[in-house]
């Protein structure tokens, strides 16, 4: 099988993971909140359960990203990270207690920490200009797993019998489901994933000849393209051309310690870093702030039960799903700050609408289901603008050789949002207009700054070295 096969199958395996993480949400979701009810658990513990996963993603996506940095290896830190999900889901089955249920959240969110280390993995594997149609894709992986979800939800419903001394029933069975599902997950790892060499361009072949000189030890640069190699970026009012040729020899020396003169504030520190770390928190924490008031706010006035929600989160899947593609199809025509500035002026008018017409609803059940879906429609049409435009657009403005530990501080900051955005929706599913408004403040303070800072969202632009920093770099 030839490395080109080997990337192939490979992609695929991250797309059954991101798939994987799409069904477990869409199974546990809808259920968590009667679960909680039943095991006698106060109202805020649906807003813990649901920060508790993100905690965990939280503290261990950059130990995860530090790891594959160093190693250059990400399959087994995806192994070793599914042993977190499984126990995680094993727990959640047997929830003899509001504190257990708690703790399998916090187990299984380990296992999410390795997204780090996977989308590390695909930006050292892709050329910048297919990156964001590659991130687009294995996001709608993901709502894809979130439409299939419900499916199951379906039958797993219909569960009522013994499993030896544990109870199986429509609120415990999605545990044992996800944690057989977790287990194959192992199985299709150790078959289907390698950690191939970052080539993946047109000069794949003249990359893979250098790739065996660098392992013989030879000090030879890379030829047979006129494009800076993959560890350059370009720099405004910088001399480019002695950039690139003083970075081009930065691969052999210093390969073995990719984190040698490395400088978190020069990395992290930047305008268009700061930007894009910013648009990543609003985003989530609005995201799921809504999610967190949705299951609530549906049983209030809709009477929504479980089937209700399942199906409602299924339509909402196609949606998403149909965007992230549309965003791919966009993305390939369009520069990725363009992508970003359309979907946070979306995103704006979904919460507009929904401060307006979701806070006090008047007009008859008929008006205000119609409402609801519209709101629903505006922020799930937000969503993939923003999500894949500032992952491609952070992928390119940060550097690639440690990669594996930006991208875990950029999901560090993602899953701070998801653990604040359902404590703060939460407490408040009673004062939307508090709520939203916050909400709605936020989102014109990203927009605000990404107005301000468009011209800086140039892909690439920062030089990485590593002896940049004696020069103050």
């Amino acid at each position: 099988m030839d490395d080109h096969q080997k990337r192939n199958l490979t992609f695929f395996t991250i797309g059954l993971i991101f798939m994987l993480s799409g069904i477990e949400y869409a199974v546990i979701l809808p259920t968590i909140w009667k679960y909680l009810q039943i095991l006698e658990a106060p109202p805020y513990f649906l807003g813990l359960g649901l920060s508790a996963f993100s905690l965990s993603g939280l503290l261990t996506g950059p130990i995860f990203g530090l790891w594959s940095d160093r190693s250059k290896t990400t399959k087994s830190i995806i192994l070793f990270s599914n042993v977190f999900e499984i126990a995680g889901n094993f727990m959640y089955f047997v929830g003899y207690s509001k504190w257990l249920l708690l703790c399998s959240r916090l187990v299984a969110g380990i296992g999410a920490g390795a997204g780090s280390s996977i989308f590390g993995f695909l930006t050292r594997s892709t050329r910048p200009e297919e990156r964001a149609g590659i991130f687009a894709a294995i996001m709608a992986a993901r709502q894809a797993g979130l439409l299939i979800g419900p499916a199951f939800n379906l039958f797993l419903r219909l569960c009522d019998f013994k499993l030896g001394p544990f109870v199986v029933n429509k609120y415990t069975s999605p545990g044992i489901f996800m944690c057989l599902l977790w287990v194959l997950l192992q199985f299709a790892v150790l078959a289907m994933y390698w950690d191939v060499p970052p080539i993946g361009s047109e000069e794949g072949a003249a990359g893979a000849v250098n790739l065996e000189m660098k392992r013989e030890g030879e000090e030879a640069p890379l030829m047979g393209s006129d494009e800076e190699p993959v560890n350059t970026y370009r720099a405004l009012g910088t001399d480019r051309s002695e950039s690139s040729a003083s970075c081009e020899m930065q691969p052999v020396n210093g390969a073995s310690n990719p984190f040698k003169n490395f400088s978190a504030s020069r990395e992290f520190l930047r305008e268009e870093v700061v930007v894009l770390l910013t648009a990543q928190f609003i985003t989530l924490f609005n995201q799921t702030a809504l999610e967190t008031m949705v299951t609530p706010l549906t049983q209030r006035y809709f009477g929504f039960g479980e089937l209700g929600n399942s199906l409602m989160y299924s339509l909402c899947g196609v949606e998403v799903i149909l965007g992230f593609f549309f965003v791919r199809w966009l993305s390939s025509k369009v520069a990725d700050r363009a992508v970003l500035a359309v979907g946070l002026v979306i995103c704006c008018t979904a919460c507009i609408w929904c401060l307006v017409f979701l806070c006090n609803p008047r007009g008859g059940y008929g008006w205000e289901l119609s409402a609801f879906i519209i709101g629903v429609f505006l922020q799930l049409l937000g969503l993939p603008f923003v999500a894949v435009s500032q992952v491609s657009l952070f992928s390119k403005v940060t550097a690639e050789k440690t990669q594996g530990f930006s991208q875990g501080v950029r999901r560090s900051v993602g899953g701070l949002a998801t653990i604040l955005g359902p404590l703060w929706a939460g407490g408040l599913t009673n004062n939307l207009y508090i709520m939203l408004g916050m909400m709605l403040a936020l989102l014109l303070m990203i927009t605000v700054m990404t107005a301000l800072s468009y011209d800086r969202l140039t892909e690439p632009r920062a030089v990485q070295c590593e002896h940049s920093s004696d020069s103050g770099g």
